[in-house]
C-alpha cells in the first residue's frame, strides 16, 4: 500500500549539496524506455539533476530489485514542465540516506535544488496527478519555470509534442556543459551570453547558479560550520556557510546569516556581503517571498 504525502512543501527539506558536488559526476543518461523526459541517475550523476532542478522541476522515482520505473508516461503528459529522474536504489545508497527513505519504491521532487518527499510506494495515477500539479505550482512560486524540449519528432501518446522554443545557442552550450559536469565551460558560456546581451536575465540566473556551484563543489559542510562557529564575526567563513545553505535550497538561512553581519562589517566586507546577497536574490528569483523580505532588510541596513 502506498502512503501519499499530504502536499509539497519547501519546509524542512534535507541538504543534497554533497551529492550535487560530486567531482567525477557523469551526466544522467536519457532513458526513453521510461519516458521522453526521463533521465537515469545514480549517486555519481544525480548532482546534475539537482542542478537541473534550478530551472525545471525534477521528480525522482527510486525503485529497486526487479522493479522498473512506472511514472514515465504520466510525466510525459506534462510535456517537459517536469523531468523524471529514475534512480535504481542499489546504485544510489548515498541518495537514499540523504533523503532518509524508509524503503522503495519512493518518489521525491527537486525544486530549486531542494528535495521534497512525495510518496512512499506508487499510488494510482489519480492520486499522483494532483500532487504533481502542486509541485508545478510550488516551482512557479520559486521561479522554477523552465521547460525541457522533447526529442525531435517524438510523440506523447497520439499527439505530437508541441514545439518548444529552442534555447539560445550559448544557453544550450551552458546546459550541455552542466549536463556533463563541466562547470567552468558553463560559466564561460553564460558570461559570453551576458556580454552579448547584458539584459539577458536567464543568463544572469544561470551564471549566479554556476558560480555558486563552483564555490561549493569542494567544501565540507561540517568543517565549514565548525569554522564559522569558531569565528562568528568572520565574514569570509560566514560566506562559505551561506553558500552551502543556499546550495541546499535554504534561502532564509543563507540570507539571514549574511544580513546579521552587515551592520558591524567594514565597508569592504559590506560590499562583499551585498554582492553575495544580490547573487542569492538572483538565484531564488524576485518573486520569492523570502527574497522580498531579505531585499527589504538589506535596503534598510544600507540606508
Amino acid at each position: 500500500m502506498s502512503n501519499s504525502y499530504p502536499g509539497p512543501s519547501m519546509a524542512g527539506a534535507v541538504d543534497l549539496s554533497g551529492l550535487a558536488r560530486k567531482k567525477e559526476a557523469a551526466p544522467p543518461s536519457a532513458s526513453t524506455s521510461a519516458g521522453l523526459y526521463a533521465r537515469e541517475a545514480d549517486d555519481q550523476s544525480v548532482g546534475a539533476l539537482v542542478e537541473l532542478s534550478q530551472k525545471i522541476p525534477v521528480v525522482l522515482e527510486i525503485y529497486g530489485g526487479e522493479a522498473t520505473p512506472q511514472l514515465g508516461a504520466l510525466i510525459d503528459k506534462y510535456q517537459g514542465k517536469i523531468v523524471l529522474g529514475t534512480v535504481k536504489a542499489e546504485a544510489a545508497p548515498e541518495l537514499l540516506k540523504a533523503l532518509q527513505l524508509q524503503g522503495f519504491p519512493a518518489v521525491a521532487a527537486l525544486v530549486g535544488g531542494q528535495p521534497i518527499p512525495l510518496f512512499q510506494g506508487i499510488p494510482p495515477e489519480a492520486e499522483i496527478t494532483p500532487i504533481l500539479d502542486q509541485v508545478l505550482e510550488l516551482a512557479e512560486k520559486n521561479g522554477v519555470t523552465g521547460v525541457m524540449p522533447a526529442p525531435e519528432g517524438e510523440r506523447v501518446g497520439e499527439e505530437q509534442v508541441r514545439d518548444e522554443p529552442a534555447l539560445p545557442p550559448l544557453h544550450q552550450e551552458a546546459f550541455d556543459a552542466l549536463s556533463r559536469g563541466d562547470i567552468p565551460a558553463a560559466k564561460e558560456a553564460y558570461e559570453k551570453a551576458l556580454k552579448e546581451n547584458p539584459a539577458d536575465s536567464d543568463a544572469g540566473i544561470g551564471l549566479a547558479n554556476v558560480e555558486l556551484l563552483a564555490r561549493v563543489q569542494d567544501l565540507n559542510l561540517e568543517h565549514a560550520r565548525s569554522e564559522a562557529a569558531s569565528a562568528p564575526g568572520d565574514v569570509s567563513k560566514a560566506l562559505v556557510v551561506a553558500d552551502l545553505d543556499m546550495s541546499g535550497g535554504h534561502v532564509v538561512d543563507a540570507c539571514a546569516r549574511l544580513l546579521g553581519l552587515y551592520s558591524g562589517a567594514s565597508d569592504e566586507d559590506k560590499e562583499r556581503l551585498r554582492h553575495r546577497l544580490l547573487s542569492y536574490f538572483t538565484i531564488a528569483g524576485s518573486g520569492n517571498d523570502d527574497v522580498r523580505k531579505a531585499r527589504n532588510t538589506l535596503t534598510s541596513l544600507m540606508f
